[in-house]
């Protein structure tokens, strides 16, 4: 298990020792960190069943005449817009068949890549599962299945306002402090003491106030909705996504999900996995759940995805202003674009990517190591690549 300590090297220079918890996500060490997740951090093997792994077709085709704007002006072409948004891979998956596979920075088709926030896409599709089951009542408040945070800020929010990012919790400066003190993503400073996310949660103690509003993006959300997972279902949160999602979906490689010091799962950004793997994600959410005719995620929880975001929440949310020209919703963890052509994404940040489009049945997983956690020039070009490689592939 790694300590504070680890220093794996970085093969890239030779075996010289580099990254470690205090810069895996600055470059140049997140280049190699982002694919070697389980070496700096304790993760948790999410099992595949590699007896069943869900074929993909390949059937590559050409971009030479892509070409998009870049901020600034200069026009990319395929290359060079991979170089610009620092890709470490693509898979472009058209009706059902891979038409495109890039890599680099090491990667490979069997290299897991960590896929930060747009776990809570996955998270989401488990919560969906779980209520589906009867497990998991997404009305309930939190409290009612954690009764340790019931004296925190966090009463009175309902499983679904979480999934929807619509909670009242904003954390001030010392609780997000302490919040990234307690993921076990980064070295301690000398003044603090080890924490876990548990923990983090039972001592909060921001000002409370009122659930149910505008968007409002708030990662420790997702990672409390894991713990209530695991509360409600009595079973550790890598077993049921392998169980629910990874062994049905036919994942060609086992994934990861990252813990904290506690053993806790951090569900809101920590899994790692191939990037066909990503994809496939993508594909059963383009069948509307489905593996070959087979449910995976409930079809009423994709339609829910597709109709039942609160737009007008969205619109005078926090992040309307990265679209503003468009109809939006934020539902169960994913991104839900209603004007044509409509369109499902995840997103995490460093540039990672999955888009759904149902009307050109295509999927696009893009797994990136983007110097900023958030490069505004990187998601735009990406953003405005998606017309161009509609019309490269369809016309």
């Amino acid at each position: 298990m790694p300590t504070e300590t680890s220093i794996p090297p970085d093969t890239a220079s030779g075996g010289t020792p580099a990254a470690t918890r205090a810069n895996w996500r600055t470059l140049p060490f997140s280049r190699w960190a982002f694919q070697h997740v389980d070496e700096l951090i304790s993760t948790e093997r999410i099992t595949n069943a590699m007896d069943d792994v869900w074929p993909l077709r390949q059937a590559p085709r050409g971009f030479d005449d892509f070409r998009v704007r870049a901020q600034g002006g200069d026009v990319l072409d395929f290359a060079g817009f991979l170089e610009a948004t620092a890709t470490d891979a693509l898979v472009i998956v058209h009706d059902g068949a891979i038409v495109c596979e890039h890599y680099a920075n090491g990667m490979t088709a069997q290299t897991p890549h960590i896929i930060m926030s747009a776990s809570k896409s996955i998270t989401g599709l488990v919560a969906g599962i779980l209520a589906e089951r009867g497990t998991l009542d997404l009305d309930a408040e939190v409290t009612t299945l954690l009764p340790e945070i019931a004296a925190t800020a966090y009463r009175g929010a309902t499983l679904r306002q979480m999934l929807d990012m619509r909670t009242g919790i904003v954390l001030d400066l010392d609780a997000t402090r302490d919040y990234a003190a307690a993921a076990g993503w980064d070295a301690l400073a000398p003044d603090q003491p080890p924490s876990d996310l548990k923990s983090f949660y039972q001592r909060l103690s921001i000002k409370p106030q009122p659930h149910g509003g505008s968007f409002r993006y708030t990662s420790a959300n997702t990672d409390l909705l894991g713990w209530a997972i695991e509360r409600a279902s009595g079973r550790r949160f890598a077993q049921l996504v392998s169980e629910l999602i990874w062994q049905p979906l036919g994942a060609e490689q086992p994934a990861s999900v990252t813990l904290d010091r506690g053993g806790l799962a951090r569900a809101t950004g920590g899994f790692s996995m191939t990037a066909r793997d990503f994809a496939r994600i993508g594909q059963m959410m383009l069948d509307g759940g489905a593996r070959d005719g087979r449910a995976i995620v409930p079809r009423a929880w994709v339609d829910d995805l597709w109709q039942h975001g609160d737009r007008a929440a969205w619109h005078t949310g926090e992040w309307q202003k990265l679209f503003p020209y468009r109809s939006m919703s934020y539902r169960g963890g994913w991104y839900v674009v209603d004007d044509e052509p409509r369109m499902m994404f995840a997103m995490g940040i460093h540039g990672q990517n999955l888009f759904v489009d149902p009307a050109h049945r295509l999927v696009i997983a893009k797994l990136s190591s983007q110097g900023a956690a958030v490069d505004n020039a990187a998601w735009a070009v990406t953003h405005r690549a998606l017309p161009e490689l509609r019309r490269s592939l369809i016309g």
